[in-house]
């Protein structure tokens, strides 16, 4: 899969914005999850735990809805609620 087709994946799926720092023609491998991480899931931990072992070392931000990188504590039900806020 093409990075820019992961991008859209995880975003479907999980409700978050991540970019890759990478040509969107870069391949990555498919994003396995059907389901989106449990809303009190921290940012690092869906990084950590689903996206990170699978773009290896490609650099990647999260955005928040207002375009900006969150901190990485803060919780998933946060980041999402603020794309439609």
């Amino acid at each position: 899969m093409k990075a820019s087709e992961f991008e859209d994946k995880v975003w479907a799926i999980e409700g978050v914005r991540i970019i890759l720092r990478t040509d969107p023609d870069t391949k990555v491998p498919d994003y396995p999850y059907k389901k989106a991480a449990d809303e009190s899931w921290r940012v690092t931990e869906l990084i950590d735990k689903r996206v990170a072992k699978l773009i290896n070392d490609i650099p990647h931000v999260v955005l928040q809805g207002d375009g900006e990188e969150p901190h990485g504590k803060v919780i998933l039900r946060t980041i999402r609620k603020g794309y439609t806020a």
